[in-house]
């Protein structure tokens, strides 16, 4: 039996409009900051009210309301005319756009009214972005269940978004939390220059990526704790990933340590650094591990103060928490991979799939 599309599964007509990508415009009509904290996939942030704005309108609507909507609608129809040359007039009149606003109140119909007036076919968006994100919650919780996960598992350092990027290049359906995450899931794993996404905007990259993918083929995803970073998984997905077949992944720490040179180059070149973002697991590994980590750093150390940190600290981490959470599984189906390099990782990948697809 064919199984129903992930798209169909959760599709915008929930929402009493269409398909996000058959919109030739999509427009938040909100301030910045509520568009930083979450939008719709591909929305330009065109504010009816700036942040300044929108403070000026609600400190005044707590004492006149009348004056806050004459103000509102002063600073409005500015913004709005300031995008009408430059980006409005873009579009043809056969292009259809999407408007919303935090309920699909007074902002939306600002910009709709206007471009409906220009001869755009416009569709705003009922209860607006606050009903967008209710419709992202229902589709966390119901698109984990269409899918078959294959999880990998294995010690820090042995190499699973590696072999995640390597299926992703050969066609395979992946979900790369980390990279979406944009945080690699410890205490060491802040990326430079990378700040994580608020909640709800990873969450909505979750499941516009989740709509893509086909259920009838298995999606590789890395075994994750149940938070990334500052983010939590949602529950549907997490305990998707617990009922799921577990591939563990091997590696000789040669290859673990030479990776950690390669994906952690900021902890290479300042080891220093790195062993004061470990300082609070001080009361866990204890006052002598944390000295010896302190002297590999200190001397230049490099090779030796991964290794030391991954055989003392995250390798009984790994044990504990892998084995609370899979059991048994963990020792059923081991694949090892002695090299982490590009040309090796392919034809491990390769043998991976055939071996586990089914």
């Amino acid at each position: 039996m064919q199984l129903e599309s992930a798209a169909a599964l959760v599709h915008p007509h929930q929402l009493e409009v269409q398909e996000f990508s058959s919109y030739s415009l999509i427009i938040d009509a909100r301030s910045p900051h509520e568009y930083a904290e979450d939008h719709i996939p591909g929305a330009v942030n065109l504010p009816v009210v700036d942040d300044n704005e929108y403070a000026v309108v609600g400190t005044q609507h707590k004492t006149d309301k009348h004056a806050a909507y004459l103000i509102g609608v002063e600073y409005s129809l500015r913004n709005i005319a300031a995008q009408i040359k430059p980006l409005i007039s873009r579009y043809s009149p056969n292009d259809r756009f999407l408007v919303y606003c935090f309920r699909g109140g007074k902002r939306s119909r600002l910009w709709a009214d206007n471009l409906r007036t220009i001869g755009f076919e416009v569709d705003v968006l009922s209860g607006g972005w606050k009903n967008y994100r209710r419709w992202v919650r229902s589709g966390l919780d119901a698109l984990p269940r269409a899918f078959s996960f294959r999880v990998l598992c294995g010690p820090t350092g042995c190499g699973k978004t590696r072999v995640l990027q390597e299926l992703q290049r050969q066609g395979h359906q992946v979900l790369e939390l980390e990279g979406l995450a944009s945080h690699r899931g410890s205490l060491l794993g802040d990326l430079p220059g990378q700040p994580q996404p608020t909640q709800k905007l990873f969450d909505t990259h979750l499941v516009d990526l989740l709509r893509t993918f086909d259920p009838e083929k298995p999606v590789w995803i890395e075994a994750e704790s149940k938070k990334i970073g500052n983010l939590q998984l949602p529950d549907g997905l997490y305990e998707a990933m617990h009922r799921s077949p577990v591939i563990n992944l091997a590696v000789p720490m040669s290859e673990r340590v030479k990776l950690w040179r390669e994906d952690y180059p900021h902890f290479a070149a300042d080891p220093v650094a790195m062993v004061r973002k470990l300082e609070p697991l001080k009361p866990l590994v204890g006052k002598e591990t944390l000295g010896e980590w302190t002297a590999h750093a200190t001397q230049g150390r490099i090779d030796a103060l991964f290794e030391s940190v991954m055989r003392k600290h995250y390798d009984p981490c790994y044990e504990r928490s892998s084995r609370g959470h899979y059991g048994a599984k963990l020792d059923d189906q081991t694949v090892e991979l002695n090299c982490l390099d590009r040309e090796a990782l392919s034809g491990a990948v390769r043998h991976l799939v055939d071996r586990f697809s089914r």
